[in-house]
C-alpha cells in the first residue's frame, strides 16, 4: 500500500469514525443569531457532540457568512436546513419525531438538568440581544433554562448552546447512543460518500 492509499484509507476509517456517533435525533436551531463567529462557535460544538443537523431560521437578521476560518470547518460535517420561518422550521422537525425546546428565562421554563435529552429533541436558540422570538417559544412544546447563580442572569449564546449539548452529550453517553450508528444504513453510506468528496 502506498502512503496516499494508507492516508485515503486512514481518512475513510476516520469518517466512517464519526459518522458512526453522529445523532440524528439531537437537532440545534438558531434563530436570526447575528454575530457570524457565535454560529460558527455554535456549529463547532455540533460537530463536537455528534449532531447532524443545526436548522437556520432568518426571519430579521441577514444571514450570516460562515467561513472556513471561523467554524474550523465545522460546517462541513453538519447538515445545514435553511427554513422561512419558525412554523416550517417546526414542521420539519416534528415530522422528525422531534420534541422542540425552546431557550428562556421564563418562568414556566424547565431546568435542562431535569429534561430528558436521550429522545428525539430540537433545541432552540435565539438572538444575541433579543433572546428566542415569541413565536418560537408559543409554538415550542416547552422552554427550558440554564441555572445560574450569579448576578447576570446571562449567558453566550455559544456558551449557553456548549452547556446544553454537553448535558445532552452526557446523558446520551451514560444511555450507550454513541456505542453504535444511529442513521439507517442506507442514509450512513449516502453521507458517507458524499463526506469522502469533501
Amino acid at each position: 500500500m502506498t502512503l496516499a492509499q494508507e492516508r485515503t484509507a486512514q481518512r475513510r476509517q476516520k469518517l466512517i469514525s464519526v459518522l458512526s456517533r453522529r445523532q440524528p435525533d439531537l437537532v440545534v436551531v438558531l434563530e436570526n443569531v447575528h454575530d457570524p463567529h457565535n454560529v460558527s462557535a455554535v456549529l463547532r460544538t455540533c460537530d463536537a457532540v455528534g449532531v447532524l443537523e443545526v436548522h437556520l431560521v432568518y426571519t430579521v437578521e441577514p444571514f450570516p457568512e460562515i467561513s472556513h476560518r471561523t467554524s474550523a470547518s465545522a460546517y462541513k460535517w453538519l447538515l445545514l436546513r435553511r427554513h422561512r420561518d419558525i412554523p416550517s422550521c417546526y414542521a420539519a422537525l416534528r415530522a422528525g419525531g422531534c420534541r422542540i425546546w425552546a431557550t428562556a428565562l421564563t418562568p414556566e421554563a424547565h431546568n435542562v438538568y431535569l429534561l430528558d435529552l436521550t429522545q428525539p429533541v430540537a433545541i432552540v436558540f435565539g438572538n444575541e440581544h433579543r433572546g428566542v422570538s415569541p413565536e418560537a417559544r408559543q409554538l415550542a412544546d416547552g422552554a427550558c433554562f440554564i441555572p445560574q447563580v450569579g448576578m447576570v442572569q446571562s449567558l453566550n449564546i455559544s456558551v449557553a448552546c456548549a452547556v446544553i449539548l454537553y448535558e445532552a452529550f452526557r446523558q446520551r453517553w451514560q444511555a450507550g447512543l454513541y456505542e453504535r450508528p444511529r442513521l439507517q444504513p442506507e442514509r450512513f453510506e449516502q453521507l458517507l460518500w458524499e463526506w469522502l468528496q469533501r
